[in-house]
C-alpha cells in the first residue's frame, strides 16, 4: 500500500543473546546445578560485551530463577537448573492473580492425576519401576498411620510419586507443579484439623491406604483404564476433607 512504511525488524539485544547461550547450557545440561559461572572477566572475555550488557544478560536469568547472581569483585552465578516447583511457583502466582480458589486445582487434579495412574499401568518396565517406587512410597505411609502429619505428608509423596512415574515429562512436570500446590493446600488444612482434633480418624485413614494398594495392584496388573477409575474415585475422596473445611 503506497505510503506506507515497511515493518522494522527489532535488532536482538546482545544482553538477551548472551542470556539465550548461557540459558542453553544450563537447560541442556552443560552447566550442571550449583555450578558457579564466571567470574565476570571471563565471560565477558569469552562473549566480547561490555560489562552493562553482562550485567543485563545475568539479570535476565536471574529474574527466571535459572541462577542467582553473587555480588563482589569476583563476581558470578550460581546455576538452578528448572525443577517442577519452579512450574509450580509461577502457576501459582499466575493462578494468584486471578483469583483462583483451591477448588480449580482439586478438580484440574482429579481429571489428570487419573491419567497419570493410567500410563503408570501402561509403561512396560512398571515392574521393575514404577510398582517398587509406589511400594516404598506406601510403606512410609503405612509408618505413619498414627501421625496425622506424617501420615499428610507421605500420603503427599505416594500421589507425588504416582504423578513422577508416568513416564510423560510432559505430563509429570504440568500435574507435578499442580501436585505441589495441592500438597501445600492439605499440609495447611492438615496442621489445623489436627490442631483442632478434627482430623480424620485412623478407620479413614486405613480406607486411603486400602485404595493406595488397589492403585498398586491395577498398575501393576497393567490395567490402565482400572487404574484411572480407582485414582479418580480416591482422590474426589480425599479431597473432601480439605474443601469441606
Amino acid at each position: 500500500m503506497e505510503g506506507t512504511r515497511p515493518a522494522r525488524i527489532r535488532q536482538p539485544r546482545l544482553a538477551d543473546m548472551v542470556a539465550s547461550v548461557l540459558r542453553e547450557r544450563i537447560v541442556n545440561g552443560e552447566l550442571a546445578d550449583g555450578e558457579i559461572i564466571g567470574p565476570q572477566d571471563d565471560l565477558l572475555a569469552e562473549f566480547g560485551v561490555s560489562k552493562p550488557s553482562m550485567r543485563e544478560a545475568l539479570r535476565i536469568l536471574e529474574s527466571e530463577g535459572l541462577i542467582t547472581v553473587q555480588r563482589g569483585n569476583k563476581g558470578g552465578a550460581i546455576v538452578h537448573v528448572p525443577r517442577t516447583e519452579t512450574a509450580a511457583q509461577a502457576i501459582d502466582l499466575v493462578l494468584r492473580t486471578r483469583h483462583s480458589a483451591p477448588d480449580d486445582i482439586a478438580v484440574a487434579l482429579v481429571r489428570l492425576e487419573p491419567v497419570c495412574a493410567g500410563l503408570c499401568a501402561e509403561r512396560p518396565d512398571r515392574a521393575s519401576t514404577v510398582v517398587p517406587a509406589l511400594e516404598a512410597a506406601q510403606r512410609d505411609v503405612e509408618a505413619h498411620l498414627d501421625d496425622p502429619l506424617g501420615f499428610t505428608r507421605a500420603a503427599r509423596g505416594f500421589h507425588a510419586q504416582l504423578v513422577f512415574g508416568c513416564g510423560n515429562a510432559a505430563m509429570a512436570v504440568a500435574v507435578g507443579a499442580l501436585e505441589r500446590l495441592w500438597t501445600a493446600a492439605e499440609e495447611e488444612w492438615a496442621g489445623g484439623a489436627a490442631g483442632r482434633g478434627e482430623f480424620p480418624g485412623t478407620d479413614q485413614r486405613s480406607q486411603g491406604m486400602t485404595a493406595h494398594h488397589r492403585l498398586i495392584k491395577l498398575i501393576a496388573a497393567g490395567d490402565a483404564a482400572g487404574a484411572e477409575r480407582a485414582a479418580r474415585r480416591h482422590l474426589t475422596a480425599a479431597q473432601c476433607h480439605v474443601l469441606d473445611d
